[in-house]
């Protein structure tokens, strides 16, 4: 593709001439003969400082935000706008043919996209999913490393959507996305706003950095999607030329609610109130969050459209997700929950839902994950201790953390309160250990791992599927 081409829409100055581009790169380390690189300025390091190596191997043009001295440079505001833009460009616009959907907050992510793009199929729609568990076009899967791509790899999937058919990409939008810019230049049809709990403090600092963060989504959409039952979800301030439709369980003055809620071990049934109407809907997956779920998806489609009866008739043929309250088939007189749950009140919730259906106790075994947010660990165990019947405190993805330091961390928290508990770093170790020492009518929930197939040992991604895992220990212990 020709510079000039390339370039169409970003204002820049500089190199003034045409050439022909092959491809674009922020990553010094891909650049070769022809290519665009993008100087980028990351968390350690900046792109600008490896602006004269690229030339060196060949670059056609470094796209930059000041004077590097060179002749084949260009010279924009923003680099990481341009990026966006350059990308889109050598995609060939398939931002023209699709309409996207956003949500965002600490929890709920993964079932909200899932769920909305179960409703959206159900009414003829064909849509892409980018998110935490999976990224999809239609129903081909595709791996995923982030929650939000970076912003090359998020161009190409919508490239890919847009060919084989897509109309509609709906997708998770993390804070660390928002605050690097990944997003940049997107335009939202509609945006949603799910919770907003302790997490990701170790890259934002503060809960009111984590939520200006998520804030800058409501910027770029036509419809702003709201949690109002959520403390930072009212704090939200949508401009006046985004349209906006709230949702609660709580807040009777919420514009689409969940009223006359039930709970049972198979879901959550209540009255979807859209549009001065009541709908019957039950979903697959137990808690009140499921019920939060459920609304944020119908919020996200009632935004682009979809009739208030199609929405809830489309809730209740929706099927659970995989790693969210995901019960595992034990054959016996307990029952095991496989939940993602990473967060305070990630725990809370599944522990507070699971406590509404369990007959014997309930126990939690949790770890945290290492190099990440130190802060949570301890509110975790307390999470944990305060709701459960015992606890285990294990590991999780320790990465380059000493694992034992990290349970010692999470400790104080369970000690909060007289609940019995044992730790045990090694996680299969723990997971025998609460299989071996069921009782009857227990519900045991494994928090954290949820869809994940691999633990994070120092840097080395190891297999570790608590499925596999399970029915390993289940043969193991001659329950099988």
């Amino acid at each position: 593709m020709l510079l000039t081409k390339l370039m169409e829409g970003i204002e820049y100055t500089g190199f003034d001439g045409d050439c022909e581009i092959t491809d674009i790169t922020s990553d010094s380390r891909k650049a070769a003969e022809g290519m665009a690189f993008v100087c980028i300025k990351g968390l350690t390091r900046d792109g600008h400082d490896f602006a004269q190596a690229v030339v060196e191997q060949g670059a056609a043009v470094v796209v930059c935000e000041r004077d590097l001295g060179l002749a084949n440079q260009v010279i924009v505001s923003s680099t990481r706008s341009a990026l966006a833009a350059m990308c889109e460009n050598l995609m060939g616009r398939p931002l023209d043919r699709l309409q996207l959907i956003g949500i965002t907050g600490t929890n709920g992510k993964t079932s909200a996209t899932t769920i909305t793009k179960q409703v959206l199929e159900s009414c003829g729609h064909k849509c892409g999913l980018i998110g935490t568990i999976q990224n999809m076009i239609g129903d081909q899967v595709l791996h995923t490393e982030f929650t939000t791509p970076e912003i090359y790899e998020l161009h190409r999937l919508f490239q890919q959507m847009a060919d084989a058919g897509c109309d509609t990409a709906i997708m998770e939008v993390s804070s660390h996305a928002l605050q690097l810019e990944r997003v940049a230049g997107l335009h939202f049809a509609a945006a949603c706003f799910t919770n907003l709990t302790e997490d990701h403090l170790d890259f934002h600092g503060t809960m009111e950095a984590y939520f200006a963060a998520k804030a800058k989504l409501f910027a770029m959409t036509d419809c702003a999607v709201i949690n109002i039952d959520d403390e930072w979800g009212n704090k939200l301030r949508i401009d006046d030329s985004v349209e906006l439709m709230t949702y609660g369980i709580e807040n009777p003055l919420a514009d689409l609610n969940a009223r006359d809620v039930t709970f049972s071990a198979d879901g959550v049934a209540f009255k979807l109130c859209a549009q001065g109407k009541e709908y019957p809907v039950k979903v697959p997956t137990p808690g009140k969050f499921s019920a939060y779920n459920a609304l944020s998806a119908a919020g996200c489609a009632l935004a682009v459209g979809v009739p208030p009866e199609v929405v809830a008739q489309a809730l209740n043929h929706s099927i659970g997700i995989k790693g969210r309250a995901e019960v595992y088939p034990t054959g016996r007189d307990f029952t095991i929950i496989l939940d993602y749950a990473h967060t305070p009140d990630g725990v809370e919730n599944i522990l507070g839902s699971m406590r509404a259906v369990s007959e014997g106790r309930l126990v939690a075994l949790l770890g945290c994950g290492g190099d990440r947010d130190p802060y949570k660990r301890p509110l975790m165990g307390e999470a944990a201790a305060r709701l459960a019947d015992f606890v285990i405190v294990t590991s999780d993805n320790p990465r380059t953390e000493d694992p034992e330091s990290i349970v010692k961390q999470i400790i104080p928290g369970v000690e909060k309160h007289n609940t019995p508990y044992v730790a045990i770093v090694n996680r299969r170790e723990a997971m025998k250990y609460a299989v071996e020492h069921a009782q009857p009518g227990d519900v045991i929930v494994l928090a954290g791992k949820g869809h994940e197939d691999y633990q994070i040992l120092g840097k080395t991604k190891v297999h570790f599927d608590e499925r596999e895992v399970l029915d390993e220990i289940f043969t193991e212990l001659g329950l099988r």
